[in-house]
């Protein structure tokens, strides 16, 4: 177990493990709730309790029970909750409230009696504003441009940009939800599962909920009423976003290790969710069974949570073929998750995805790939492979692991939003951005055909193209990752990364303007790098990015001038009380919407630099 869980932690970037010393959390001395150092895991009183009563169900063989990979990264109290009145209360029944606090504090590194409970700033009045939703951003519009009628910052009030108000999210090493606005009210979720509706002006809160795990997409918003969101376990919700109160709830997908990264989409009452995995993780355990899990597209009825139609990425199930040197079964073909927003296309009433890589050799065709899929029926329209011959997993970071694919790589994947943009003659085409640093321009009315290609950095497992280019007009935004240690073992070449952010020009087909981020992180801030992974945001002329280094800033779009910065890793009070620090933002980007430039900065994984904040700005 503590082999595996060394590799489970260092592939996820939360924890570094040896051989000779326990692991330790990175960079947290700063946060108002850590984990402490219980010393060795495998001596830890809840390791053989759960050894005994838990793994059987969660070393990933059993479906609907999360892997070990997740629960780690649930809260204590979330976890408490769980065996006490929650889904696993049955099965640990016959567990004393000691045993129940040790397997907690084994599982999450925390513990068990550690309060992150703040007190709240409520609202006087918890009533919802007039104020109904836009329909853009990501669950309606993967486009991410802003009018600026809606999104309310002309361009010349950018450079007297102040923060109006923040909160500290208690315990938090990652804020990962995407913000949305609706009715004078901010939503987003946390960590710990928490979903928040904010007062937008003033920060205090009108109501919470509490999901099952983390939530890391976005809240969706409908006019009608309804707020949609999914967490790590792969559970979709439904609220009534008026008051908070579920309307229903889903899981998206039985196998073990799914999980909903992307944001859903909501189109004329149906919700079309994205389902990923994080099955590389166990793969790197040579006596795990690699792999079974396939990506998905699920659309759902938005009023009642009923499945209209599944689609998979991979069109045949898993089937054993083999048996590694090790004697473990081999299961192909895996992998091709879906771990971004889908795209909605009205017109040709089709929905575009992309896909990752396959988990298991041998690599087939639909793997970094972008797919068109019929919104009525859930029928494949056409498909376009990227990369071909990509199969990779945790594995591949360890030597001589019999569960690495023989491909071996280079995991580059899709996991940013297709865009379909439109030229100056009008003619639409689709946008798709590649962990490679390329992006793809191809013509939605001949099946996805390549138009033609831009590369615009030098790539990597953490991107190149990461999460999300944003389009406005003839041009489309890219942002650039281009870390140069990503810490799998490859040595890149730094006189060949980009990070930053660059413009193309769709009628010229030509890179208008690059800005390459200069390194400001300093030899004290090893997991700092000057690149952009969060999704990028356009309004009035003006792109908001936030960089890896914690940094929030605002592009003119035209030339690339930096034309408003703001370091979010500063100290700051939240209106909860609660001292706080933003960090490397990735997973989700700015919102700019009624007025307001809305972000939730700090990335606590992958190596990448923790931070508990939601910061909220305004004009002067």
């Amino acid at each position: 177990m503590c082999r595996l869980f060394c590799l489970l932690v260092i592939s996820l970037g939360l924890l570094a493990c040896t051989n000779d010393e326990p692991a330790t959390l990175q960079s947290t001395d700063d946060f108002q709730a850590t984990s402490s150092d219980f010393g060795p895991r495998e001596e830890m009183p809840g390791a053989p309790l759960y050894a005994q009563h838990c793994a059987h169900c969660h070393n990933g063989s059993v479906p609907k029970a999360p892997h070990f990979t997740w629960l780690e990264l649930m809260t204590p109290k979330t976890f408490m909750s769980s065996m006490n009145e929650g889904i696993m209360a049955p099965q640990a029944a016959h567990l004393s409230d000691e045993q129940k606090r040790h397997i907690t504090e084994y599982v999450t590194r925390t513990p068990a009696d550690q309060d992150l409970a703040t007190a709240i700033p409520w609202c006087e009045s918890r009533d919802l504003g007039d104020t109904p939703p836009e329909l853009i951003g990501w669950g309606h519009d993967t486009n991410r441009s802003t009018p600026v009628s809606q999104g309310g910052i002309p361009k010349d009030q950018v450079e007297g940009l102040t923060l109006k108000w923040s909160f500290t999210y208690p315990g938090a090493l990652r804020t990962r939800s995407q913000p949305s606005v609706g009715w004078d009210t901010l939503f987003t979720g946390s960590q710990d599962g928490t979903v928040y509706a904010f007062d937008l002006n003033t920060g205090c809160v009108k109501w919470t909920f509490q999901a099952a795990a983390e939530v890391r997409t976005g809240i969706v918003l409908t006019p009608s009423g309804m707020a949609f969101f999914g967490d790590i376990l792969a559970k979709v919700y439904a609220l009534n976003a008026k008051t908070g109160e579920l309307v229903w709830q889903e899981k998206a997908d039985d196998h073990p290790s799914a999980t909903l990264t992307g944001t859903p989409a909501y189109h004329e009452g149906r919700l079309y969710v994205p389902v990923s995995s994080l099955e590389v993780v166990p793969a790197a355990d040579p006596g795990y069974a690699c792999c079974t899990f396939r990506g998905s597209v699920l659309a759902l009825q938005a009023d009642s949570g009923e499945e209209v139609w599944r689609h998979y990425t991979i069109p045949s199930a898993p089937k054993e073929i083999g048996r590694t040197s090790a004697g473990t079964a081999k299961f192909a073909p895996s992998g091709a998750p879906v771990w971004s927003s889908p795209t909605i296309d009205v017109r040709r009433n089709l929905l575009y995805v992309g896909t990752g890589e396959n988990y298991s050799s041998p690599a087939d065709e639909h793997s970094d790939a972008i797919l068109a899929i019929d919104l009525d029926t859930g029928e494949r329209a056409w498909q376009r492979q990227s990369t071909a011959g990509d199969a990779w997993n945790v594995a591949c970071m360890m030597a001589d692991n019999p569960n690495c694919p023989e491909e071996d790589g280079p995991d580059f994947d899709h996991g940013s939003s297709i865009l379909l943009a439109q030229v100056k003659s009008g003619k639409e085409v689709l946008a798709a951005g590649h962990k490679d640093g390329t992006v793809f321009i191809l013509d939605p009315n001949n099946k996805g055909a390549l138009l033609w290609t831009e590369r615009l950095g030098r790539g990597s497992i953490q991107g190149g193209v990461h999460f999300g280019m944003a389009a406005s007009g003839d041009a489309v935004y890219v942002p650039i990752n281009d870390m140069n240690d990503t810490r799998n073992g490859d040595f890149l070449d730094p006189e060949l990364a980009r990070p930053g952010v660059s413009t193309i020009d769709l009628d010229e087909q030509t890179v208008i303007w690059q800005h390459v981020q200069q390194d400001r992180c300093g030899d004290d801030r090893p997991f700092c790098d000057p690149g952009v992974s969060a999704p990028l945001s356009v309004s009035d002329g003006v792109i908001y990015a936030g960089h890896l280094d914690g940094y929030l800033q605002a592009y003119d779009a035209e030339s690339g001038e930096v034309l408003w910065s703001y370091d979010t890793t500063q100290e700051h009070e939240g209106t909860n009380g609660l001292i706080g620090r933003g960090g490397g933002m990735s997973g989700a980007g700015p919102t700019v919407a009624a007025g307001h430039l809305i972000v939730n900065s700090g990335y606590g994984l992958y190596f990448h630099e923790p931070g508990n904040l939601l910061l909220v700005f305004a004009p002067q």
